[in-house]
């Protein structure tokens, strides 16, 4: 083959080009348009809170500025709004992943608790084993039993049509008040007089720090648990088909799709997400499960799947923030007088906003407008 003839293969085709880059520029600008709606969320919040601690009789400018180095302005804040962030993490997941399907599953706070309460009594029980086996054991529990009770909502939703919302909110109620009982009743320690709880599970078995960090390994859980629903999520088969159910259920069963075990199935892995969070509350905060579960962390997980957009790489960071957000309650209180729960009002309020926000998602393509030009020119 002569050199002349090898010389058209070598050349691209402009054609091509123009194609590969005006979709290159429309990734990019769909991008940007995605970030133009919860950004703006964010410093309408802040402006509202702004306004409410003014009211209050604060500076907002000193207060945020609390705020920060509370969270994330000194080496000891930092490591505590890591370790706020760890269940944050999985109760976010709670939320994120059946949101996958169209589902708005609110139930992580019943599922921590109930997580919490199983792993709680199995380590109790089995405390005279390896820690391994001990921790190996209250993390199958707590799981099973999370994932139980939030599969129960799917189930509810598959087979006999009921809102997710409303029956995993009530079945959060049912187990908080179920676990309440068996703490104050067949699970009770003796010895535990004014607070009610569950036998300890041995100093031996608590989850320890991570080498290096004053934080318990609840946050490498949380991690690696954020990491794997990637994988599962955006780049499995099932990911894919659950993204398909969510996209278009008639579609979905049209093609043959088990949409109701899907259902089930994802439901179930976001209540044992859930349910692991409890289990880490118990082994790296408590010692024991008592009503001191019921720290919130369920509802906060719900703000922060919203703020991730349900991606659970974005659940990471975001709980982090939020986690550094609560973090900060303590010192807003000793520096200007304001109720610890100040801090819940801006988490309120974001929740409010980012809410209200999503009704403007794609309505906005000043972008994509900018970048037509970039597009003219390169399809010239």
């Amino acid at each position: 083959m002569s050199a002349s003839a090898t010389v058209p293969s070598a050349v691209s085709d402009p054609e091509e080009e123009g194609a590969g880059t005006r979709a290159l520029l429309a990734r990019i600008g769909a991008y940007l348009d995605s970030l133009v709606v919860p950004s703006a969320a964010v410093l309408v919040s802040v402006a509202l809170f702004g306004l409410f601690v003014s009211l209050a009789g604060a500076n907002p400018i000193e207060v945020y500025e609390t705020m920060y180095r509370g969270a994330f302005g000194t080496w000891f804040s930092f490591q505590n709004s890591l370790q706020r962030a760890a269940p944050l993490m999985l109760t976010g997941l709670c939320t994120a992943l059946p949101a996958r399907l169209g589902l708005t599953v609110i139930g992580g706070e019943g599922a921590l608790y109930v997580g919490g309460v199983a792993a709680g009594a199995a380590g109790s029980y089995f405390t005279g084993s390896s820690p391994y086996v001990v921790l190996t054991i209250m993390a199958v529990t707590s799981m099973a039993f999370g994932g139980l009770w939030i599969g129960g909502a799917g189930a509810l939703r598959a087979k006999r049509g009921v809102n997710e919302t409303i029956s995993s909110l009530l079945l959060s109620y049912i187990g908080i008040a179920v676990c309440n009982h068996l703490i104050e009743g067949p699970l009770r320690d003796p010895q535990s007089l004014n607070k009610p709880s569950t036998l300890h599970i041995g100093e031996q078995n608590m989850l320890g720090p991570v080498p290096g960090l004053d934080v318990h390994y609840g946050l490498v859980y949380g991690i690696v648990a954020c990491l794997v629903c990637w994988l599962l999520m955006d780049h499995s088969t099932f990911g894919f088909a659950a993204r398909i159910v969510g996209g278009n259920p008639r579609a979905a069963r049209l093609s043959g799709l088990a949409v109701p075990r899907l259902l089930i199935t994802v439901c179930a892995i976001a209540g044992a997400a859930a349910g692991l969070a409890g289990m880490i509350e118990v082994a790296a905060v408590h010692g024991k499960a008592n009503a001191s579960l019921a720290a919130g962390y369920g509802y906060t997980g719900i703000l922060v799947a919203f703020l991730a957009r349900h991606s659970p790489l974005g659940i990471i960071p975001v709980s982090l923030i939020l986690g550094g957000i609560s973090a900060s309650g303590g010192l807003l209180q000793r520096t200007f007088g304001l109720p610890d729960a100040t801090v819940s009002v801006l988490q309120g309020v974001l929740f409010v906003v980012v809410l209200a926000s999503e009704t403007y998602r794609g309505k906005f393509s000043w972008f994509s407008r900018l970048l037509t030009p970039v597009r003219k020119g390169a399809m010239a």
